[in-house]
């Protein structure tokens, strides 16, 4: 069987509605957190999980990370019911959450990391070298004995990592660990958890809405929506059917070079620059650039690919999200 292994699951909460005008009661609604999900994740993967908000992505980790029960379905842990065998589950896990602590916040980050080697009774010797390998890699040696409250928020970040990774877990939830963090802080902690999970072989379950994240790290995405699971697959079958649209910008030797191009694929003046976007699927890149070839000497060239937070957009406006 594989590491983790979901079938069928299901989570319903009941809410109360906003008070009607002259309702003395407010009405109860039942709502469909998760539906019919099933999906098997191998150990050592570095899994994407990604969808809107209300998706029910942080209800499928908890339920996963033995804090919620669900309402129907299965789901194993390394063979363990997470919710059932809750004990022994959680020190084989460790869970980030971009906006919440699990150090304290007073103390030196040095205190917390000793009281979590108490928490999980992890022998002397380990936690010492586990410690050292951690603070090196994280860049934290000079931050130990500063209180938490003091740190900014990515080296903040660090710290969270070093403290849920202490106890060597099999399994990291990482839930936006990259919120709110500056391009170099991103950079250094997609950097670190390709590193742990290429050495370690741990499973990393990654939810977030920066998809630069997904592209940095998964080679496999989940796409959750209203509770359902609606793709799950490879990051390259994924673009392959919402990176439609190229975008071309040229700038000419001559100020009066223009290429000639299909009506479907209009230039457009900016500057110095002409901007052509158009899609490769109806006219290819290779034929577009010959053409442009054609019409005068080339001084720079660049061709993107559409944005990805405006892909994924695409994709939630395809799928009603």
């Amino acid at each position: 069987m594989s590491y983790i292994h979901v079938k069928d699951l299901e989570k319903r909460f009941i809410v109360r509605e906003k008070r009607k005008k002259g309702a003395f009661f407010r009405e109860k609604k039942m709502i469909n957190a998760l539906q019919d999900v099933s999906f098997d994740i191998e150990h050592g993967e570095l899994l994407g999980y990604i969808g809107p908000n209300g998706a029910g992505k942080s209800t499928t980790v908890k339920i996963l990370s033995g804090i919620l029960t669900p309402d129907g379905g299965e789901v194993t842990v390394g063979g363990l019911v997470p919710w059932k065998e809750r004990k022994e589950h959680v020190r084989r896990i460790g869970v980030v959450f971009g906006q919440r602590t699990q150090l304290w916040w007073d103390v030196p980050v040095r205190d917390s990391y000793d009281l979590l080697k108490d928490i999980y009774r992890i022998p002397g010797e380990e936690y010492t070298a586990r410690l050292k390998e951690l603070t090196e890699a994280l860049q934290l040696d000079e931050l130990l004995r500063t209180p938490l409250r003091q740190l900014s928020l990515g080296q903040r970040m660090r710290a969270e990592l070093c403290g849920s990774l202490l106890h060597r877990p099999e399994l990291l939830f990482l839930d936006e660990p990259t919120i709110g963090l500056d391009a170099v802080s991103k950079l250094a902690l997609r950097d670190f958890l390709k590193w742990e999970n290429s050495r370690y072989g741990t499973t990393i379950l990654l939810t977030t809405h920066d998809m630069e994240d997904i592209v940095a790290l998964c080679s496999r995405v989940m796409v959750l929506g209203h509770g359902r699971k609606l793709f799950d697959g490879t990051l390259h079958d994924l673009l392959g059917r919402y990176d439609t649209v190229r975008t071309v910008t040229v700038r000419y030797e001559e100020a009066d070079a223009w290429p000639e191009l299909p009506d479907n694929a209009p230039a457009v003046c900016d500057g110095e620059n002409l901007v052509i976007t158009y899609s490769p699927a109806e006219y290819p890149t290779a034929e577009m650039i010959a053409r442009l070839q054609g019409a005068g000497t080339i001084r720079e060239l660049t061709v993107q690919p559409r944005n990805i937070d405006r892909l994924v957009a695409d994709m939630y406006r395809e799928m009603d999200l």
